[in-house]
């Protein structure tokens, strides 16, 4: 049933993963007031909902591109029409800026039109010669993907899943992050209101501890995750124990790379982007900024002035530069990894004060290897300045991680550029632009970052059948 029961109670006890709590608490970080309790789903609900699922598919399978192609336009245009009021659930359950909430929004409608406009042909039969009177390959579905997604980007992270999935022709099952159920329920019904049958898109309101009883199930032939480290382990572990397909995109620590001849300006406006968009809690977001020699004073000149442009405080505010951090052991983390690496030699030049869920942006310099702020992922407003030698140091410190999901290049030097990006192992290199996901791009990440691909045609094909047939006469 999902019952939302709205609350004025400030108080917050976090719910622990595997916990048997009745309910989910959504939270405002900015000051941790209660909006709503979310009750967790029974096990009758959840068998429903598997039954819903299986049902939808025998149809929703058989059903031509036109259908899905109207389903996911109708959707696009009424995440345009309420982006407002989505993006509003969106800031007080994680504390995205007002703006950056109403971009996120608009970013899913654009997934929707790209994929209604694109799947069929993605998916269209592929022919080859073999040595058969006729020869190709059929992309079908599959059933149902299940789909464990984050908080950090509630609403993306659910689309770029979900709007491949069901134009390949399969079902969608969310079990969303525990605190931003309000997101979950909202785009269940953003589905149900564009027309989709029954079964088709269904939020599923519980605890972690669920996870392999729903991959068990028959109709559920993919899990995909994006989440920790730790998560991805679990979930790989889930689904390889009962032979289904698992995509994984996991966490990162991507290299901001600035040689000598970088339009420094630039470099340094995108490099406050990349850290400080929703308050840091990116996994595509810079996390390591490695700067020659020869350009780190020019840098932390531009930086200085860029930093005294933030501004902390509540994200429903217009002025506000600085949001909160989504929870509060998230913001005690991080603090612990910037004391942990001030402890081991690095120099905190500004910011880095914490109260509840707000994390003053923070920049730490002389940051070297081995410390927290090097090895390990940073989620949440800390950016770490290490100084390198050249590119070849810089490829060397780069690929010095147990992450490789994406990173950044900045030189005027195309040909360079596209040089140490070949030798740079992540899923993706930005040359002189913004890391981002784009619906007409392939996303993912190697090594601890996870694997698989979200997006573009790639992402698509990664929950179809791919299917040869031969004809002989």
């Amino acid at each position: 049933m999902n019952e939302k029961i709205t609350t004025t109670d400030s108080t917050h006890l976090p719910l622990k993963v595997g916990s048997k709590a009745p309910f989910f608490k959504s939270i405002f970080p900015y000051d941790q007031s209660v909006i709503a309790e979310y009750q967790v789903m029974t096990e009758k609900e959840i068998t429903a909902k598997i039954l819903n699922a299986e049902k939808a598919f025998k149809v929703w399978a058989s059903i031509g591109f036109t259908q899905r192609t109207e389903l996911l336009n109708k959707v696009a245009t009424l995440l345009r029409e309420r982006k407002e009021s989505l993006a509003k659930i969106i800031t007080e359950e994680m504390g995205k800026i007002t703006k950056e909430a109403i971009a996120e929004v608009e970013k899913c409608a654009a997934c929707c039109e790209y994929y209604a406009a694109h799947a069929e042909d993605f998916l269209k039969d592929e022919y080859a010669e073999a040595g058969y009177t006729k020869s190709f390959v059929a992309y079908q579905p599959i059933g149902a993907v299940f789909a464990v997604m984050p908080w950090n980007f509630p609403f993306w992270q659910v689309f770029r899943f979900a709007a491949p999935t069901l134009m390949a022709g399969n079902v969608a099952l969310l079990k969303h992050a525990p605190n931003v159920c309000g997101c979950s329920l909202a785009i269940e019904n953003l589905f149900i209101e564009a027309g989709a049958m029954p079964g088709v898109f269904q939020s599923l309101i519980v605890d972690v501890d669920t996870t392999e009883r729903i991959v068990s199930e028959r109709i559920v032939q993919a899990i995909t995750l994006t989440g920790s480290e730790r998560a991805g382990s679990s979930v790989s572990s889930i689904a390889s124990k009962h032979i289904k397909k698992s995509v994984l995109e996991l966490g990162g620590s991507d290299a901001f790379i600035i040689l000598a001849d970088a339009d420094m300006e630039k470099a340094v406006s995108i490099a406050m982007i990349s850290r400080f968009q929703n308050a840091g809690q990116s996994c595509i977001s810079a996390k390591r900024f490695m700067v020659v020699e020869s350009a780190v004073d020019n840098f932390l000149h531009y930086l200085h002035t860029q930093f005294l442009k933030l501004k902390q405080g509540n994200p429903f505010d217009a002025a506000t530069t600085a949001a909160p951090m989504a929870r509060l052991d998230l913001a005690e983390k991080l603090k612990q990894q910037l004391n942990d690496s001030i402890k081991n030699g690095a120099v905190l030049d500004t910011g880095g004060q914490l109260d509840g869920c707000n994390f003053n942006p923070a920049l730490l310099l002389n940051v070297q290897e081995g410390m927290p702020a090097f090895k390990e992922e940073t989620f949440g407003p800390l950016m770490p300045v290490i100084t390198i030698k050249d590119e070849n140091e810089a490829i060397e410190m780069a690929n010095r991680s147990e992450y490789g999901l994406a990173g950044s290049i900045w030189t005027k030097d195309i040909d360079k550029g596209i040089a140490i990006a070949r030798k740079i192992n992540t899923g993706a290199v930005f040359i002189n632009s913004l890391v981002k996901s784009d619906p007409r791009l392939p996303f993912g990440g190697v090594k601890k970052s996870g694997f698989g691909r979200e997006l573009g045609r790639h992402g698509i094909l990664e929950f179809v059948n791919v299917k040869t047939i031969t004809v002989t006469e």
